[in-house]
């Protein structure tokens, strides 16, 4: 074996030539993987002018310098492009999208905290925090087990911060 098993980073052996090299190819993948940022998911060509450090999840259609790579993640280096496959578990935080994305073993996937709410499955589920609402009062008949439901109900939204007080 003379890579790991789950980032093919190269491993080092007695009496190898040139270990800096192998060596320095190991600190770039991790460079580029290690709490992960790309600027983008949605781009299917090479930009034209990137910056070393900078990576991209590559869209499909994928072409240029990208060709054959969609899904991975591509990192500009000194040397050019560097790819890595996407694996399962995989996240990165990107740059235009505002939020995380995650691999699921066979998609980039978006995550489920964004910029406009909580999201399950794609589907907004909590949205930005909604002024407050004010708690029932007056009314010619007082249903008091009514009103107290209603108050419950809004101490609970208040407290889990969905609504002002």
């Amino acid at each position: 074996m003379d890579e790991t098993p789950r980032w093919a980073l190269p491993l080092l052996f007695a009496g190898q030539a040139q270990k800096e090299v192998f060596h320095n190819e190991a600190l770039v993948l991790i460079d580029a993987l290690l709490h992960g940022r790309a600027e983008s998911a949605d781009a299917a060509s090479p930009p034209t002018d990137p910056m070393p450090g900078q990576c991209w999840v590559v869209a499909a259609g994928a072409d240029g310098g990208w060709t054959g790579q969609t899904g991975a993640v591509a990192c500009w280096t000194d040397g050019g492009w560097r790819f890595v496959p996407a694996r399962a578990g995989m996240m990165f935080d990107i740059a235009d999208r505002g939020h995380r994305i995650f691999h699921d073993g066979a998609v980039w996937r978006d995550g489920a905290v964004r910029s406009d709410g909580l999201y399950h499955n794609d589907e907004r589920v909590v949205a930005n925090r909604q002024g407050a609402i004010a708690g029932p009062e007056g009314g010619a008949v007082i249903d008091v087990e009514a009103r107290s439901t209603l108050l419950s109900i809004l101490g609970v939204l208040r407290a889990h911060g969905l609504i002002g007080s």
